[in-house]
């Protein structure tokens, strides 16, 4: 007897998670990633935050000043609308985006789009950030980068803030943060 089987030739999406400390190598390896789909030929658009300046406007940009083009939205429900089209969406700084980024990153990956996201998986405080944990639960592949603790040379996945600032965003760079590995860490929180 034949049983006939149908199988789609439809493209299916998928979420991946790139995460780690500062200075882990989130953007660099998010960067990578989006220029090897642009040798493939594949549509891609890249989203941020519109609150991270640090750097550029409308780039992100990592710590070894690689950068590429990007698009600044102020909620990831925008998203859904600009990426209509594209083959891959790259997100970066994924932490600072609104709690419907898990949904939209779904969405995204139900409609066949490959999903590429880069960001802090825990705050100055050691606490999970944003929406990272939901995104890491919907992860098809994830990705955990680890920095150099500046303290004792051992590999760090905390970011230790250097101010006494409370708030949970501070936006900075070498100046008020530093990679930190947990021992070194907690000694000092």
């Amino acid at each position: 007897m034949f049983i006939e089987h149908n199988i789609s030739s439809e493209r299916r999406g998928f979420i991946e998670v790139i995460c780690g400390s500062m200075f882990s190598g989130k953007t660099e390896e998010l960067i990578r990633r989006l220029k090897r789909v642009k040798i493939a030929n594949l549509r891609a658009i890249i989203f941020k935050p519109n609150l991270d300046v640090r750097y550029h406007q409308q780039q992100i940009v990592s710590h070894d000043e690689n950068a590429i083009v990007s698009t600044p939205v102020q909620e990831s429900t925008a998203i859904l609308e600009l990426a209509r089209n594209m083959d891959v969406v790259g997100i970066d700084e994924a932490q600072f985006f609104d709690d419907k980024l898990p949904e939209v990153c779904d969405r995204l990956a139900l409609q066949g789009i490959r999903v590429i996201i880069a960001g802090l998986d825990m705050d100055f405080s050691g606490k999970p950030f944003g929406p990272m944990p939901q995104l890491l639960s919907k992860a098809d592949f994830i990705t955990k980068l680890h920095a150099i603790c500046v303290k004792c040379g051992y590999i760090a996945n905390f970011s230790y803030r250097k101010t006494n600032n409370e708030s949970q965003i501070v936006l900075g760079e070498q100046d008020l943060y530093e990679p930190r590995c947990r021992k070194c860490f907690y000694e000092n929180t």
